[in-house]
């Protein structure tokens, strides 16, 4: 019967603290591995790792491509590098975002349950939105245990609170009781057996975060067409099959639930309306500047320049308003 020693962390916005809190909880001799995504922008000069070592016992490093996985050992992912578990190793790469992320939490956690079935605990810790919801309800789904950090405790307790909505969640615990659960678990044998059956749909995303085209690996199988386009590249988005929370691929590959579909999309309006505002105010400039020149080299009538220039400052000014009063009444759930 296996134990479970396969731990998969995933965290955003005031995650690393309850990181340290577990690493320092763990003893010397535990016989666990640890794989943790906390979610980094791209040009990040990948220090986490370099951060979290030294606040338990057990070695903390970066995740090498190809790379043997060793009892007793904790591995962070790299900056813009999926990480993905395969037998005995891991893989880093570059396959297209989820939930806006890469490293997104997702991917980790579906392909550790892949792989390892009931021997993974999945650890959801404090961050916004909802990554890592579908990969935890896939641990679950697969016989692995579904961790959550106590949303009460969490800075930003979005992530955990929405696995609880919808992944049935084996404990909710406060960061210090989380490593002698883990302690507990990797020396009991579980209930479930080794060998569960892998649904299709999940071969097919960790295929796609593996880096394989998401065409050939059968992603058009996956849901129906939406009326909606990724925001990243403006295909199609296909809106998934599977169970909640709800989600959509589009044919290159990039994955967003519903929440993290939402907050790009907001972004994406929000930067168009900062370049309204922009090119309206740079069309006062010139018409004032026509105003004045006028004015300058003839004498002539600059009234019809300055009134097109005070009815385009009035457009921009309600632009911004509409700018900064969605600015003030954002909810704070992104990260």
């Amino acid at each position: 019967m296996p134990r479970s020693d396969i731990i998969v962390i995933g965290g955003s916005a005031g995650g690393i603290d309850p990181i340290r809190t577990i690493l320092a909880g763990l003893p010397a001799d535990y016989s666990g591995s640890l794989f943790i995504v906390v979610h980094t922008s791209a040009d990040s000069p990948g220090v986490l790792h370099t951060i979290l070592n030294g606040a338990g016992p057990l070695a903390v490093v970066a995740a090498e491509n190809g790379g043997r996985i060793v009892p007793g050992r904790v591995y962070v992912a790299r900056p813009d590098h999926h990480l993905i578990i395969e037998p005995g190793k891991m893989c880093l790469t570059r396959g297209p975002k989820e939930n806006r992320f890469r490293p997104a939490v997702d991917p980790l956690f579906r392909s550790a349950a892949q792989t390892y079935g009931p021997r993974v605990v999945g650890i959801i810790l404090s961050g916004g939105l909802d990554d890592g919801v579908s990969g935890l309800w896939t641990v679950k789904q697969l016989g692995g245990t579904a961790i959550v950090q106590d949303p009460e405790e969490a800075w930003s307790p979005s992530m955990p609170l929405s696995a609880m909505q919808h992944v049935r969640i084996d404990h909710a615990l406060r960061a210090e009781e989380i490593a002698p659960l883990l302690v507990r678990l990797a020396t009991t044998e579980t209930d479930m057996e080794e060998g569960v059956v892998v649904p299709e749909n999940v071969r097919i995303e960790v295929k796609i975060a593996g880096e394989q085209k998401a065409r050939e690996a059968g992603v058009l199988t996956l849901g129906d067409p939406s009326p909606f386009a990724c925001p990243e590249c403006h295909g199609v988005l296909l809106e998934m099959k599977d169970r909640p929370p709800r989600r959509f691929r589009c044919h290159t590959g990039h994955a967003y639930t519903l929440g993290s579909l939402v907050s790009e999309m907001d972004e994406a309006i929000e930067d168009s309306l900062w370049n309204a505002i922009r090119a309206l105010e740079e069309r006062v400039m010139l018409m004032r500047e026509a105003a004045e020149r006028t004015r300058k080299s003839n004498g002539g009538d600059d009234r019809a320049y300055l009134a097109d220039a005070e009815a385009t400052q009035r457009r921009a000014d309600l632009v911004r308003q509409v700018v900064l009063s969605t600015d003030r009444s954002a909810d704070g759930t992104s990260d």
